[in-house]
């Protein structure tokens, strides 16, 4: 007779997704292919994981807590394709996935953000990306410019990939019912990037300078990160941009374009 499932744990943010529909839903929107691989970050029951297992040609699934592990590897000892992994997603060598990895999970709302970050690191190995999140994180990957949510992750996320609002999840489709809303957003790798930067460093610094005081304006937001008060000037007489605007009404080619600018001023970055 299997074990028990272990009682979920508060401290991990384990809530473990039951709807059998949710858990279709997702398989569809994922569009697997028999000859894929998948990852799956915080598997939970194994509901999905299994429905993936069926799916896909080989299935990692990485789980922090062990005692759920070992339920796990003993519920689906049957899924001859899945290699589980205890650990932690944040420490996971993402650069050695199979090229052409589909990762699909819902990912635990508490370190959801750091998790998106390396997610979107490694897109070079992903191909597509079907995720669960909390609904606010949702709203920022996929919001635009002169939106309340929009921000840091959503210039990031835009840059790196195509994410997109797929649908709403209810709290009933979990056990424990969370606090908080959740979605499933899908993120599509892009042909070639778009806009394109040539110095990808400078210009995930640039956007998070922008944001640091969203209330100030470009210019006095980037000064007050350190950068040269001449250089900002400069740069952003030469992309374009008037000084007075906020980060928050900037987009994505107007990002690139500054960082194109401020690279462009050699010295004055260097020493930022």
């Amino acid at each position: 007779m299997p074990s028990a499932l272990p009682p979920p744990r508060k401290r991990l943010g384990q809530h473990f997704l039951i709807d059998p529909n949710m858990i279709r839903k997702i398989i569809t929107l994922a569009d697997l292919r028999p000859e894929e691989d998948v990852l799956e970050i915080g598997p939970g029951r194994g509901d999905l994981t299994r429905a993936l297992c069926t799916a896909a040609r080989s299935v990692i699934a990485v789980e922090l807590d062990r005692k759920l592990a070992a339920y796990l590897a003993e519920r689906l000892a049957d899924c001859h394709n899945l290699d589980l992994q205890i650990g932690d997603a944040l420490a996971f060598p993402y650069e050695t996935l199979p090229q052409g990895t589909v990762v699909v999970a819902n990912l635990p709302y508490y370190v959801s953000t750091p998790l998106l970050f390396k997610l979107l690191a490694a897109r070079d190995r992903i191909a597509r990306m079907v995720l669960m999140l909390q609904t606010d994180v949702a709203r920022r990957l996929v919001a635009q410019p002169g939106d309340r949510e929009y921000g840091i992750l959503s210039v990031l996320a835009q840059y790196a990939a195509e994410p997109s609002l797929a649908f709403q999840v209810s709290p009933n489709c979990f056990r424990p019912r969370p606090a908080v809303g959740s979605a499933v957003v899908r993120f599509m790798k892009k042909d070639q990037p778009h806009p394109r930067v040539t110095d990808e460093a400078l210009f995930t610094k640039i956007v998070r300078a922008a944001f640091a005081h969203r209330r100030k304006t470009l210019v006095n937001s980037l000064r007050d990160e350190g950068l040269d008060p001449a250089t900002i000037s400069r740069a952003l007489e030469s992309a374009g941009v008037d000084p007075a605007r906020r980060a928050e009404t900037l987009g994505l080619e107007e990002f690139a374009s500054l960082s194109h600018a401020i690279a462009a001023e050699g010295k004055g970055y260097v020493e930022w």
